[in-house]
């Protein structure tokens, strides 16, 4: 009788304990999707298309805001047409300093001021940068008021940013910042963007690799190549290709680098891949390509869900080819004024 009775009062205390104390709620399933918040083609009306790339990244646990688009106001708008809280971010990457990839900060910061900012490390960067003040020759002959800091300059030289007060931690070579979340640090080589830096954003899933681009001026092939030195499994490769203005031959060889090197699983492709490029992906990729356009979700998991369409964007208006010329004439991001000026040399030979 004394073991029944201890038994129904412990019962009892826990049928008390389960009453006063509720079952805890399951957590909910972490997203793993990409949302394209920022592109120059897609089909929902209420986006604004323009030129630039902004994603954001749901994935192992983070939410992380890839660049931030060419306007700030397009990007605030599009951002709020989509329901994403900029609040609720783990991190921003900005993956090169070009303005149709972080104007949109601005408002990042405007609403989540202290959020931390991967961007490149450059020497004088626009993110702030720092160097040696051996860095300059000195000359010890004049006199103070001919010398930088009267002659005596701090140790390191700090410069700031565009951005002051922000959180930027600047990376300088291929880096894991979070349990299986590597920024990818390569530099172009291309004409007209020889040695800019550009960060490209890779997790390692269940699936295989996630890789994330902005701009791929260091050579999609080399990004690609060095995400799969962490797992040579390539789930999905989404962003722009930089592939805009490249001749049929670059685009073959860029599509059979993907598909038959690196076996890439999916491939979704945005912003500065291009047209001709699009279609080329399409045909090498079938149901593996992945239609990016404004306002599209990708979900990252195998066996994509329904919200991800398939086909190609819209052809570029002529609004997209001014802005294109615009750029070209800044910095050339895409060699179009070099290849221009070999063509009026050759013809003059």
């Amino acid at each position: 009788m004394k073991v029944l009775a201890t038994v129904l009062i412990a019962a009892g205390i826990s049928s008390l304990t389960s009453i006063a104390a509720p079952a805890r709620a399951a957590e909910p399933e972490s997203k793993s999707q990409i949302t394209i918040l920022y592109d120059a083609f897609g089909t929902d009306p209420s986006m604004t298309k323009d030129w630039g790339f902004s994603a954001l990244v749901e994935v192992a646990g983070k939410r992380i805001l890839f660049d931030t688009g060419n306007d700030a106001d397009i990007f605030a708008a599009n951002v709020k047409a989509k329901g994403v809280d900029l609040k609720a971010l783990d991190f921003v990457v900005l993956s090169h300093r070009h303005s149709d990839h972080m104007a949109g900060l601005n408002y990042v910061l405007s609403v989540n001021p202290t959020v931390k900012i991967y961007a490149p490390k450059e020497g004088f960067g626009i993110y702030g940068s720092s160097l040696p003040s051996s860095f300059y020759r000195k000359d010890e002959t004049l006199p103070p008021e001919m010398r930088y800091y009267g002659g005596e300059p701090p140790q390191t030289m700090k410069f700031g940013a565009a951005w002051r007060g922000a959180k930027f931690e600047l990376i300088d070579k291929t880096t894991e910042i979070a349990p299986g979340i590597t920024l990818i640090a390569l530099v172009s080589d291309a004409p007209g963007t020889k040695e800019l830096k550009e960060l490209s954003l890779a997790v390692n899933t269940p699936e295989g690799m996630v890789l994330v681009v902005g701009c791929s001026h260091p050579g999609i092939d080399k990004i690609v190549e060095a995400a799969a030195a962490i797992n040579a499994k390539i789930h999905i490769v989404a962003g722009g290709f930089h592939l805009v203005v490249a001749s049929d031959e670059v685009v073959a060889k860029a599509v059979t680098a993907l598909k038959d090197t690196f076996k890439v699983e999916s491939i979704a492709p945005g912003h500065c891949t291009g047209e001709p490029t699009f279609a080329a992906l399409k045909k090498a990729f079938g149901d593996r390509y992945l239609y990016a356009g404004l306002g599209t979700t990708l979900s990252l998991r195998a066996n994509n869900g329904s919200d991800m369409r398939r086909g190609e964007g819209p052809a570029l208006q002529q609004d997209d080819l001014t802005t294109y010329r615009r750029l070209a004439q800044r910095e050339d991001p895409f060699g179009i004024l070099r290849a221009r000026s070999m063509r009026t040399k050759a013809s003059q030979l």
